[in-house]
């Protein structure tokens, strides 16, 4: 998978689409990641004693990582990726440019 947890990505395609944001978790079976204000879910919930109120809860849903790219800083968008081996370990690098992801 492309993306990890941590990384700041771009939204490619989709109702969100140009939103910047960090990647909050990554679900690598289904191929898909949750990112931070990205696909806001509602959730309407039952009142279940009298410290828990209930009510509408929002949180985040996860989308496919197809959707998304890594955010290049300088570049000031989502840039495709390749990697790169240096002293044995992989390294994603813009495929426009030299911004390395991993350090």
């Amino acid at each position: 998978m492309h993306i990890k947890k941590g990384d700041k990505v771009q939204v490619i395609a989709g109702k969100y689409k140009g939103k910047v944001g960090e990647v909050l978790q990554v679900l690598p079976k289904e191929n898909r990641v949750v990112v931070k204000d990205v696909n806001i879910l509602t959730k309407h919930r039952k009142p279940r004693s009298m410290n828990d109120p209930g009510g509408l809860i929002k949180s985040e849903g996860p989308i496919h990582a197809s959707n998304v790219l890594l955010y290049d800083e300088k570049a000031g968008r989502g840039v495709r990726t390749h990697i790169e081996f240096k002293d044995g370990k992989k390294i994603r690098v813009s495929s426009k440019g030299d911004t390395r992801f991993d350090q």
